[in-house]
């Protein structure tokens, strides 16, 4: 087949070029040092010094060792006429911008002090698919005392095919500058082949059912919540994040203090009766519980969902409920910690924080939602979805509870675990944008609506269904 005659020589080549039109659509000409290691990375940067000298900029290569021997990268060392000089800090200093082309992503460990040095010492620097120093799995530095010492930064990153997780995930992703992803040619069967289990989320990888002219409340579904008696505000504001995205009816179970919480919206419907009178409704299948609940509450509530078999996503104070005794979360659906909350559950996550998540969720057969300037879903079959579709504004008291309440929606309208943890996240980080700086959390409410629409018609254009 045709594909299969693209070689991985010929696909260095076009990488190579592709670097080489980025930095001269971004850049004036000007003198250009490549640091190229002796991998593939390095060949990518031969290339690209190539087509550079070619198009007329003084280039100059700086090996930090030469490839070896009948290797593609050789080849491509060999192909490159001119001017070479030594790796160290005095020719990066020389140099108007510097081509990091020495490992990629190719490391799982930090470069030598000479790499660090030479790279601290360039004026500008683009990173040929990942600056040097950075895991492409996890987005960690590999940088020793990485706290106690600058970490050179990056104007741009050319990578290629795909993006890397380094290019998404803090703290790599606040070093490697414009992040351009070149199509190379990589045949799709190939792609197909490297079977990832880790995307970027987007409306286009799920699907939030669409109103039609037959619905009604309960097909919509009917999302309940555990409301406690201290706390009362956290549950309300995860019911209006409920309602605001699309929940046919919500329904706090309260209890005794049910009187806390009937001032709030018409639309809210609010039960006194006990748990288990409230559990005979086959109806209600979807629970919230832990947002604005004691342990003493969570642990009146939510053995009893499990045991009556309910989808229950867990939040805030059932997290803490489950504090030293992870197992008792075993049964629900989804939870959604931040990072001090995982912490506690589960152990500090290291550097690896898509691997924790992942692991987490193995562990508890659920869907685990680590919150973070780059939310983390994972599945525990090991799907693992990065939702960097969000805005900083999200960081505010009850955000959390919002989100809760939105991922308890999708969950109502029937939509698998994993898929709606997804959908939730995204609208979630979309009603933030729109909200615009410094919302209080309840502006969020008044944007999921449009954040519903436009994933429904997002999803529509991907799928050639408009």
């Amino acid at each position: 087949m045709a594909s299969h005659s693209i070689g991985i020589e010929a696909l260095m080549e076009r990488a190579g070029w592709a670097v080489a039109q980025a930095v001269k659509t971004r850049f004036a000409p000007c003198r250009v040092l490549v640091l190229c290691g002796p991998g593939n990375n390095g060949g990518d940067g031969y290339v690209a010094a190539r087509y550079l000298e070619r198009a007329g900029w003084p280039v100059q290569v700086a090996a930090l060792a030469a490839p070896r021997a009948g290797t593609i990268a050789a080849k491509a060392a060999a192909r490159f006429h001119g001017r070479h000089v030594v790796f160290d800090q005095e020719s990066a200093a020389r140099a108007d911008l510097v081509i990091d082309a020495v490992f990629g992503a190719g490391l799982d460990r930090a470069p030598s002090d000479e790499v660090m040095t030479v790279l601290a010492s360039a004026k500008k620097r683009v990173a040929v698919d990942l600056p040097s120093f950075v895991n492409g799995r996890t987005g960690a530095l590999l940088v020793e005392d990485s706290a106690s010492r600058d970490v050179p930064d990056y104007l741009m990153s050319v990578t290629f095919v795909r993006p890397k997780p380094g290019h998404v995930l803090y703290p790599a992703r606040s070093i490697c500058g414009e992040v351009i992803c070149a199509d190379i040619g990589m045949p799709e069967d190939c792609v197909a082949h490297a079977a990832p289990d880790m995307w970027l989320n987007h409306p286009a990888l799920w699907a939030i059912p669409a109103m039609s002219p037959d619905d009604h409340k309960y097909s919509r579904g009917v999302v309940s919540l555990c409301g406690g008696a201290v706390m009362p505000g956290a549950t309300r504001l995860a019911a209006a994040g409920a309602r605001a995205s699309g929940a046919g009816l919500v329904r706090i179970s309260a209890g005794k203090a049910a009187q806390a919480y009937r001032l709030g919206a018409p639309g809210l419907v609010v039960d006194d009766a006990p748990l288990p009178a409230l559990l005979e409704d086959e109806r209600r299948e979807v629970w919230l519980c832990g947002p604005g609940l004691t342990p003493e509450e969570v642990e009146a509530a939510l053995p009893s969902l499990l045991r009556a078999g309910r989808i229950v996503l867990a939040d805030a104070g059932a997290l803490g409920w489950a504090d030293g005794v992870t197992e008792k979360l075993r049964g629900v659906s989804v939870i959604t910690p931040h990072i001090g909350e995982f912490t506690k559950l589960f152990g500090a996550p290291g550097s690896d924080l898509a691997g924790a998540a992942r692991a987490a969720a193995e562990k508890l057969d659920c869907v685990v939602l680590l919150k973070g300037a780059v939310s983390i879903i994972a599945a525990p079959d090991g799907r693992v979805m990065l939702n960097d579709h969000a805005s900083p504004a999200l960081a505010t008291a009850g955000s959390g509870d919002t989100l809760a309440g939105v991922i308890a929606t999708m969950l109502a309208a029937g939509m698998p675990a994993w898929e709606a943890s997804c959908a939730g996240a995204w609208l979630h980080g979309e009603a933030g944008m729109k909200a615009g700086n410094w919302p209080v959390v309840e502006a969020l409410d008044t944007h999921l609506g449009d954040a519903r629409a436009l994933a429904i018609a997002l999803h529509a254009a991907a799928h050639g269904q408009v």
